[in-house]
């Protein structure tokens, strides 16, 4: 049995090929080759979270699952919000393979399946990423959504100027690009950006449908639960409105589900999962004036797949 730490995992589990990974995963599990049953979600006190993801998946060969901490308030610490393991097992022998740090697998490929999803949804010609947080996912998504458009200006919100401030300075020098802090404003953040993230620990919107211009896509991905949302039901009800997973947006999404019990959309308005997108089975953006949302609850089978390439990189299959 090997255990992979963080370290381990960022020196092998590189951005672009875990971005076409989350790709072919995404489309794999759409297609219903790749299982996985809905995360049971233990709260341990308020606002602090038990996950068990597990799932299987016979092109990678591996069954098991991630077991994680959600402590959204951890920022006030200085520690990671998402804490914990995944652990791969042989699914022909069911012997225990390997057991990866959680933090890193699930930050990396969190971000790669955004920028799969920007890929499939944003405009081919988008420039200007707007972050709404500024902490570990927003570092991550900069660097993988650089690498499917040309981005050229950055715009940074959170709560936390000091968060800001060092997201700004961390990330001119090793990204290269300008980040243009909007601390102060998320309407100066928003308005105008070709693409949004939002990577928060947000109970309630902070993302408003009056602010969001024409032909933008978004990314949801920080809410997590059926009673926290990030974005308001005006920016929902505008948008083409695509997830990760039905059974996880149905169950899970409140950004979803929120507008859906008080009557402002009906359930059609989920389209469908961005792996149909992805192999061409469903339509994504069909304006360039359109709003488009891909909704992110976080998939087992991505865990398992990223986890599954890390001990391949490391000759250990």
């Amino acid at each position: 049995m090997d255990y992979f730490t963080r370290e381990q995992i960022e020196a092998l589990l590189d951005m672009e090929g875990c971005i076409r990974l989350m790709r072919d995963t995404l489309v794999e599990y759409a297609k219903g080759s790749a299982i996985q049953i809905l995360r049971t979600a233990m709260p341990a006190a308020p606002r602090k979270l038990l996950g068990i993801m597990p799932a299987a998946s016979a092109e990678a060969g591996v069954i098991g699952a991630k077991i994680i901490t959600v402590f959204p308030d951890n920022f006030q610490r200085g520690l990671p919000s998402h804490q914990g393991a995944v652990v791969l097992f042989d699914l022909d022998t069911g012997s225990l393979k390997s057991i990866l740090d959680g933090e890193a697998i699930t930050g990396i490929r969190t971000a790669a399946v955004s920028a799969a999803a920007t890929d499939a949804l944003a405009r081919p010609e988008a420039r200007t990423l707007c972050l709404l947080g500024s902490g570990l996912q927003a570092r991550r998504h900069l660097n993988a959504i650089r690498r499917v458009r040309p981005i050229e200006e950055v715009r940074v919100w959170d709560i936390s100027r000091e968060s800001v401030q060092r997201f700004r300075r961390e990330m001119e020098a090793s990204e290269g690009v300008p980040v243009l802090d909007c601390c102060g404003s998320v309407r100066r953040a928003v308005e105008g950006a070709d693409i949004i993230c939002t990577v928060t620990a947000a109970s309630e919107p902070v993302l408003f449908g009056a602010h969001v211009s024409p032909g933008a896509h978004i990314n949801a991905v920080g809410a997590c639960g059926a009673s926290n949302r990030e974005l308001d039901s005006a920016l929902v009800r505008s948008s083409r409105f695509f997830c990760d997973s039905r059974e996880s947006c149905l169950g899970e999404a409140g950004d979803f589900l929120i507008p859906l019990k008080a009557g402002e959309i009906t359930g059609e308005h989920l389209l469908g999962e961005i792996g149909k997108v992805l192999s061409g089975e469903l339509p994504g953006r069909l304006d360039a004036g359109d709003i488009t949302v891909f909704e992110a609850q976080g998939l087992a089978v991505e865990d398992l797949a990223a986890a599954s390439y890390v001990c391949g990189k490391a000759g250990r299959e």
